[in-house]
């Protein structure tokens, strides 16, 4: 029977951070998603960390006594460690020591369904590991996953043999997760042939990019099959799914549904996922998705605007979607610019959004008019499939049709301009 994790969180409070609270509060919810009870919290302010342990002396023999007080046998840091910090603080407590940036890896290995999610977060947590290797001891092993023996060359040392093992082991899934990549790109050309426009669904972990993915696939028409999973947990999604939305009249868009930020995301997991992340930099707009429920959802908002600009999409156009307004308490004060207010979960809103997604110009189509002759009766079907008749005349020529159409649409049948008798 596996034994029972119980933690003690620690963190350094570096020059007074006024969301340095906050972001404990989320380390201990990190550490709930990963089964992990938190028994206490050790905290030092800080101008900087110290070198050796993080933290100064008199903290790590408090933090010593405390672990033995409250038989903890795992101790979580609030900030990425470095191989000595690792190495001094293993040393020090006798204890098992990990930082947010494994936490957060760890959330993700069990979240991943996908073949290319698996993939990703599994290159994630050996490029971490990779400069690690001498303070992680035993636990390297269980940190690899399953690297391959290769024979000792002449003169290798046991250091030097560990990094060529988890080297080789990343190349080796580069190489796999590759054939995915090209597949996704291929689909991503043939999606942009289409002429469809894209928007994204992005924002803070939790915040309900699924649930609002899901209202939409409900409210026009999609079949239920094509819904994503959606939980109130971090990092419910890893996958990136994409849907058709089709509105009533006949404009539609392609809906991605990404995976959420945190605080401190890894940037090893930033590089590993770079290919599913290109559904946000590829897209026309952003979906900015905020959860207005949650205290901290500025600086949820802020988070979400500096990994997009690491991204490279902080100039592509967005809406912001305030969530989850059914849990707020009293009166919203609506005077944000280019927000709605919605609740994903009670549908409320959803128009509104969908309303302001296609006011912009990205949907806007070509007004046009067109005789098709009564011959090319499956013209005149697909247009009332994917076009916004808007009058529809019969004569002896054919029928007369006033739209508003991709102009992909316009282009490929504006032949049938020509036969209109002036």
């Amino acid at each position: 029977m596996e034994q029972e994790q119980r933690a003690i969180i620690v963190g350094c409070n570096l020059k007074n951070d006024k969301e340095f609270f906050n972001m404990m509060k989320e380390l201990s919810s990190l550490a709930d998603a990963c089964d992990i009870e938190v028994v206490g919290e050790i905290t030092q302010k800080l101008e900087r960390v110290y070198f050796s342990h993080y933290l100064g002396k008199g903290k790590i023999q408090e933090l010593f006594t405390l672990i033995h007080e409250k038989d903890v046998n795992v101790v979580i840091f609030n900030d990425e460690l470095s191989p000595s910090q690792i190495r001094n603080l293993d040393t020090a407590l006798k204890c098992k020591v990990i930082d947010r940036t494994t936490l957060i890896l760890d959330i993700l290995a069990k979240r991943a369904k996908s073949k290319e999610a698996q993939l990703q977060v599994e290159i994630a947590k050996l490029q971490y590991v990779l400069p690690r290797v001498t303070g992680l001891g035993g636990s390297l092993s269980r940190q690899e996953g399953s690297v391959r023996f290769i024979s000792r060359g002449s003169g290798e040392t046991k250091l030097e043999l560990d990094h060529r093992k988890i080297k080789d082991k990343i190349s080796g899934l580069q190489a796999e997760l590759e054939t995915l990549v090209i597949q996704r790109q291929n689909q991503r050309k043939q999606r942009k042939k289409s002429g469809i426009p894209a928007v994204a669904l992005v924002g803070y972990t939790n915040a309900g990019k699924s649930s609002i993915m899901n209202s939409l696939i409900d409210l026009y028409g999609s079949s239920i099959d094509k819904k994503v999973f959606e939980k109130d947990m971090l990092f419910a999604t890893l996958e990136t799914y994409v849907r058709n939305i089709k509105l009533p009249n006949n404009k539609s868009f392609l809906l991605s549904d990404t995976v959420g930020f945190i605080s401190k995301l890894p940037h090893q997991l930033v590089d590993a996922f770079r290919s599913t992340l290109e559904e946000i930099t590829e897209a026309d707009m952003l979906v900015h998705v905020v959860d207005y429920s949650n205290p901290n959802y500025k600086q949820h908002i802020e988070v979400t605007k500096d990994t997009l600009k690491e991204l490279g999409a902080d100039t592509i156009p967005i809406i912001y979607a305030y969530n989850k307004t059914d849990l707020v308490e009293g009166e919203i004060t609506k005077d944000e610019k280019d927000c709605i207010y919605i609740s994903a979960k009670n549908k409320a809103g959803i128009d509104e959004l969908v309303n302001e997604i296609s006011k912009r110009d990205f949907l806007q189509h070509v007004f046009c008019q067109l005789l098709i002759p009564y011959e090319k009766g499956n013209i005149l079907s697909y247009l009332k499939d994917n076009a916004n008749i808007k009058s529809t005349e019969y004569n002896s020529d054919g029928v007369l049709i006033s739209m508003e159409c991709k102009e992909s649409d316009y282009e490929r049948y504006k032949q049938f301009e020509s036969l209109i008798k002036i």
